[in-house]
Parts: C-alpha cells; sequence; structure tokens
C-alpha cells in the first residue's frame, strides 16, 4: 500500500504523517471530485490530502473514515522521519555498460540470489503495436489501419507527449493502478503543439521564458485561451552539461564549446534545452557558428547522451538523469520546472484521475527522484 506524507512537528520532533487516502478511495470506486462532494470540500482538497500537502482537522478525518468505511488511524498515522531505505547486496549481471554509483538497475532474484541488471541503452526488441498503417497519409495526415485483433484497448488509454526520460517510471506506476498510458518522446513546443490540436491527452513542457524566467505558464498562455488547460507540476530537474567518464577535454563552462577541441550535438529547435543552449552562448558570447556540432541534432535528452556515450560527440545539453543512465559526468547549469498540461475537458478522464493521484505517490516520488537529478516536492501542484 503506497502512502503520501507530510512533515509536521510532535513535541519538537519532526515527524511524518502517513497516509492511505488515495488508495482507500479508488478502493470504494469513487473519484476525486465525489468524494470532496461527500464531505464538503473541493476537490483540490482532496489532491492537497493525498499528496501529502495537507493535514486535515479532525472533523474532515472523521467524515473522510466514515464515508470511506475504515477508521482514522488506517487513513492516518505518525511515521517516523528518519526511517532509512532499503539497502542489500545484490551481484551484478555481467554487462557492456560500466557499473557507476547512481546508475539505476533492475533486480531479480534468481536460485535465491539477488541480481542486478544495468540497462540496456538501446531497445532491440520490437515496439508495442496494435495495428499496421495500409497507406501512407502523407497529404491529409489520416490513414488507414489495419488491426491485429478486435480487442481494442486503446479506447481506455492516455497519450502523453513529452520529452522526459523519467516519464517511464509514471507509467510503470500507473499501469499498476490499471491504467495504460502511451508516450509519444517529442519536445516541449511539439508537445504543447499535439496537445493544441487535442492529439495527446497530456503535454510535458519546460520552457523558460527568457524575458521573466518563468517556467512554462508564458508559453501556456500564448498557445492556450484562458481557462481551457490546467498546468500540475511535475518537478524540478536538473539541466547542464554532459560529457564522458572523467571530462577528459576538461569541458567546466558553455564557452567551451566554442573551443576547436570540443565537439557538440545539438537539440532540435522548439526544445527547451535548445533554448537553454542559445541563452548561455548569448550571455557567454559565443556566436553558434563557432560551434563545432551546432547542426548536429539529436530528437531528446537520453539519444543526445548517447552520442556523449559512444564517443560521436564530446559533451551535449540534457538532464542529470540521462548522464546517470549512462554513466556519464554532469556540470549543472540550471534547476528548471517540468510541468504538465492538460486540457480542462480531460481533468475527469479516468486515467487523467489516476495520474494526478500517482504524482503524490512516496513510491512513485522515490524512485523517481532515485533516478537522479528529480526534485518531486512540488509534484501534483496545480499552477493553473
Amino acid at each position: 500500500m503506497e502512502t503520501a506524507i507530510t512533515s509536521v512537528k510532535c513535541k519538537g520532533v519532526e515527524m511524518t504523517v502517513g497516509n492511505n487516502l488515495a488508495h482507500y478511495r479508488q478502493k470504494r470506486g469513487l473519484s476525486a471530485i465525489e468524494l470532496s462532494k461527500k464531505i464538503n470540500v473541493t476537490r483540490q482538497t482532496i489532491y492537497a490530502m493525498e499528496t501529502g500537502l495537507y493535514v486535515p482537522n479532525t472533523v474532515v478525518a472523521l467524515k473522510l473514515a466514515h464515508v470511506l468505511d475504515v477508521t482514522v488511524e488506517e487513513l492516518f498515522r505518525l511515521e517516523s522521519d528518519d526511517a532509512p531505505a532499503t539497502v542489500e547486496v545484490a551481484e551484478l549481471m555481467p554487462s557492456e555498460q560500466e557499473p557507476q554509483p547512481g546508475v539505476p538497475v533492475q533486480l531479480c532474484e534468481v536460485d535465491k540470489r539477488l541480481v542486478a541488471m544495468l540497462p540496456t541503452p538501446i531497445e532491440w526488441g520490437l515496439p508495442p503495436a496494435d495495428a499496421v498503417l495500409l497507406d501512407a497519409g502523407k497529404r491529409s495526415g489520416k490513414a488507414r489501419v489495419q488491426f491485429f485483433n478486435d480487442e481494442k484497448m486503446f479506447h481506455k488509454r492516455l497519450l502523453i507527449a513529452g520529452c522526459d526520460p523519467g516519464i517511464s517510471v509514471l507509467l510503470r506506476h500507473l499501469q499498476r493502478e490499471g491504467v495504460e498510458a502511451v508516450v509519444a518522446y517529442r519536445n516541449s513546443s511539439q508537445s504543447l503543439e499535439l496537445l493544441k490540436k487535442s492529439l495527446v491527452h497530456v503535454a510535458g513542457s519546460h520552457l523558460r521564458d527568457e524575458a521573466t524566467g518563468e517556467s512554462n505558464l508564458p508559453a501556456v498562455r500564448k498557445n492556450f485561451p484562458k481557462g481551457s488547460v490546467a498546468v500540475i507540476s511535475y518537478a524540478f530537474w536538473e539541466e547542464g552539461i554532459v560529457v564522458a567518464r572523467g571530462n577528459p577535454k576538461g569541458i567546466r563552462t558553455v564557452a567551451d564549446m566554442a573551443r576547436k577541441d570540443v565537439s557538440i550535438v545539438n537539440r532540435e529547435p522548439g526544445s527547451g534545452i535548445r533554448q537553454m543552449l542559445d541563452s548561455h552562448l548569448k550571455q557567454n558570447g559565443v556566436s553558434p557558428q563557432r560551434v563545432k556540432g551546432y547542426g548536429n541534432v539529436a530528437a531528446g535528452h537520453l539519444p543526445a547522451a548517447w552520442q556523449v556515450k559512444t564517443g560521436v560527440a564530446d559533451c551535449c545539453l540534457a538532464t542529470k538523469t540521462a548522464a546517470c543512465i549512462f554513466g556519464l559526468d554532469f556540470i549543472m547549469l540550471e534547476r528548471e520546472r517540468y510541468d504538465l498540461v492538460i486540457r480542462k475537458q480531460n481533468l475527469n478522464h479516468p486515467g487523467v484521475q489516476v495520474l494526478l493521484d500517482t504524482l503524490g505517490r512516496t513510491a512513485f516520488r522515490r524512485e523517481l527522484e532515485g533516478l537522479g537529478g528529480y526534485d518531486t516536492r512540488i509534484a501534483g501542484d496545480r499552477l493553473i
């Protein structure tokens, strides 16, 4: 059972309040809106309690227990704030990937031995599919598709567009709750455009406004009518320069990219990383024409970091997570907020409701932060 936690002080001692509200609400088949009406609070209050941002008073706690047919102690309890994470010794499976602290692994028990498998940089299996194209649809943007079977499971799926490498963590947690989600890996500008055309349910974005320094909200206000979308915080993440292990070229700042012995791989126009690079080049008085590899593009944080890993480029700008995945070194430049943008008519979609619940769950936050470079304390906060 997953719980949300809130830090409180009890007789001067830092404690946390664990809660199972989301678990029992879903077990009773209630949406956040339905529960909020039954106890006469707002839906936002329900989300705030479930994500650990708000501890209810005695009256609200008793109402919740009555409606959900549980005791108050089953919903809320005091926990120690210094409970250590579980640590065990595992046998490393031989791999071409060099083991480094911070690299994520998958665990399996084989013949009573705990085995840790390092990540495979490239998926060599066939992609999941429901159908095949019968024509290209180049002009109209529409094409006929032939189904593999009559089970049309796509009706309940959630379609998310974004560039966050850690979105796979969210997908796994959604799947545990019975929600299947599909990701279209696109940069922030492309994701917002897909949402604008109603081609996705959720768009991820990390576009910083150069004039104000504000993340995402100026771009959302520019692209969507007032009141038409909700903006939900996902996490703060670290962005910076990804270099080979040991930093053999001695790269320290973006200004070093102007050196003749340094080559980079860039991101495509419209991506948040491309905008960040251009901003830092401008601040350092470096013309893009002086940067070797400025015109070489990788469509994503992981593809860019992979080119550094394989020696195609000396460095790139990406998230700290991308560096951790491949065991590369990282030089932080900025800490930026990644948000999820959702059309208001889709907020009641069952999959979106579960997604919003999941953002505040301890298990999800712990796993995402474990990848390196994420701060999930703001996950689930509604900004618009």
